[in-house]
């Protein structure tokens, strides 16, 4: 049995077992509960009655955060021309073509945290799919990060941008903020999540669409939250 260290325990301590909280409790302990060094992220994830051997039943999308993620995103855009020097004047940490591929593939160049392109730029990308795939930077319509658009999905990206994808359980995991943020930015953050997801449940979903949801901090003990909390 894995054993687990005194923070921890006197952070799980502060958490009845099996209660389901109000979401504004919720929240308040799990600020009291993040128990890293440092500034911590807080994580929302959803259990969801989904069956992702059916391709509509597999979610996947982006969501801007009302009060952003509290981390600064490093972005790089692939693109030509005239959207390329869009990008650079909305703020791209990164902007190239040809040039910043080969860097990937040769130098095994990883100072980004999303990659944005324009479809026309995608099938120089298919190379790079073996790498960037596992690692989740491999541009996507879904996630908004395919676009000829690349001013605005910059400018989403920076102001806290999320994306999520559901797992082969149809559990959907993202980060809502940091045990810095306050409980009402949190607690926006949170709404605007859960709000996203369940505008996408699938026509095709039977019974209760939500298990259930939960919020923790890095390092931190899950805190289940009434799913009744959130409009529907």
């Amino acid at each position: 049995m894995k054993k687990r260290s005194k923070k921890y325990s006197q952070a799980l301590a502060k958490i009845e077992k099996n209660k389901i909280y109000e979401k504004d409790e919720a929240v308040k302990l799990v600020k009291e509960t993040s128990i890293s060094s440092f500034d911590g992220s807080i994580e929302v994830a959803m259990r969801l009655n989904l069956d992702t051997k059916k391709a509509d039943q597999q979610l996947r999308g982006a969501i801007v955060l009302p009060k952003g993620t509290g981390k600064e995103i490093k972005v790089l855009v692939i693109a030509k021309g005239e959207n390329a020097k869009k990008a650079q004047d909305a703020g791209a940490d990164y902007v190239g073509d040809m040039d910043m591929i080969e860097k990937i593939e040769k130098e095994n160049w990883f100072d980004f945290d999303t990659m944005i392109a324009t479809p026309d730029m995608m099938p120089l990308l298919g190379k790079l799919g073996r790498v960037l795939g596992p690692k989740g930077l491999m541009p996507n319509p879904k996630t908004g990060t395919v676009t000829m658009d690349v001013a605005k999905a910059v400018e989403e990206v920076k102001a806290g941008r999320v994306e999520y994808r559901t797992d082969s359980y149809g559990n959907v995991h993202g980060i809502i903020g940091k045990a810095s943020f306050t409980e009402e930015d949190l607690t926006e953050n949170l709404n605007a999540f859960v709000a996203a997801i369940l505008k996408v449940k699938p026509s095709t979903v039977k019974g209760d669409y939500v298990k259930n949801i939960s919020i923790s901090s890095t390092m931190g003990p899950g805190i289940k939250i009434n799913p009744q909390n959130f409009d529907k």
